[in-house]
């Protein structure tokens, strides 16, 4: 087995996101010690004894053989069903507070780059901006209390950061315990 991680398109940093970590854990798929072991969500209604590796993952063999997904489907109805498959069973989850859910843009599934705080999102102001219009529809009239939430954010609450695959756009939503 090559120690090169299998690339995913709609989660390039797997590693960095802290959804896959070195470690000498068996893969509950293959049965096989690759070196490095997946730690976020899958659902599924079978009982899984243990972790995956990411070359189940990414071959989907994890998601047939246990009947399940890395990612709720939340979020991702406006893709092709290649798409949603490509997501939810062929690509690593990531770790949230609440339900993680997947962003769309251009008609694609975006790429998740990782959970950031306030200093992290202010480098990608159409981030910021859409957070804003988001929360703002959400129902959070008071501008002053939206913007002290958001210079707040990694201090109890996060954003989960992607990146559309088309256009290269940032786009973020709010998680928070």
């Amino acid at each position: 087995m090559s120690t090169d991680l299998p690339a995913f398109r709609y989660h390039p940093d797997p590693v960095a996101s802290g959804s896959i970590r070195e470690s000498v854990e068996v893969c509950a798929c293959c049965g096989r010690a690759t070196g490095f072991i997946y730690t976020a969500t899958f659902y599924t209604a079978q009982k899984v004894s243990g972790r995956f590796c990411p070359w189940c993952i990414a071959d989907g063999s994890a998601a047939e053989r246990f009947a399940g997904e890395f990612t709720d489907s939340y979020g991702l109805d406006s893709v092709s069903e290649e798409i949603l498959h490509e997501v939810t069973r062929h690509t690593p989850g990531f770790h949230a507070w609440q339900d993680p859910h997947w962003l769309v843009h251009c008609q694609d599934a975006a790429a998740f780059v990782g959970e950031v705080g306030y200093g992290e999102l202010v480098a990608h102001p159409e981030a910021l901006d859409q957070l804003r219009r988001n929360l703002r529809m959400g129902g959070w009239h008071d501008a002053a209390e939206l913007e002290q939430f958001l210079t707040h954010l990694g201090e109890g609450a996060t954003a989960m950061l992607f990146r559309c695959t088309v256009c290269g756009t940032h786009l973020a939503y709010a998680d928070a315990s």
